[in-house]
């Protein structure tokens, strides 16, 4: 069996999408403990986030680079529909999670009194950031023609 190109990008490709998702659904237990945590222990619980955001940055670095190669080797063009609507639900997914989760975890390591509230939010930010990533994936999946 020979290895090609195409299979070894399309495979980092996938998995880099996996990076980029899965770790987000890790993170929903930990809200109850955030929300209930004593002060002190709360960057305990705020660096996974951290470090999810992080990962998954690098990982969509990755992916960004994979299926711009996967493009240019296949017959796919930049012109097609559901390349240009997973490219245009990317920049919103780059522009809402640098909105989103930085934010809020900054707001969450200080003293505060509105900790349910800030809770609340990152749990909204985290439905949001899941389901735009999944609309991004069934694009790339299903390659649905739009025009």
């Amino acid at each position: 069996m020979v290895l090609s190109w195409y299979v070894l990008l399309l495979y980092i490709h996938i998995f880099s999408v996996v990076l980029s998702i899965g770790p987000y659904f890790i993170l929903f237990p930990l809200l109850a403990r955030i929300r209930h945590a004593p002060f002190e222990q709360l960057p305990d619980y705020l660096e996974p986030f951290r470090i999810t955001v992080r990962l998954t940055k690098h990982a969509g670095h990755v992916l960004v680079t994979t299926g711009i190669l996967l493009t240019w080797l296949t017959a796919w063009t930049w012109k097609t529909s559901w390349i240009i609507v997973t490219v245009l639900i990317m920049v919103a997914s780059l522009y809402f999670i640098a909105r989103a989760f930085s934010p809020l975890l900054r707001q969450l390591k200080a003293p505060h009194e509105n900790r349910d509230f800030l809770v609340n939010k990152l749990r909204k930010a985290l439905i949001w950031y899941v389901i735009i990533t999944l609309s991004m994936m069934w694009f790339m999946v299903a390659k649905p023609t739009l025009w």
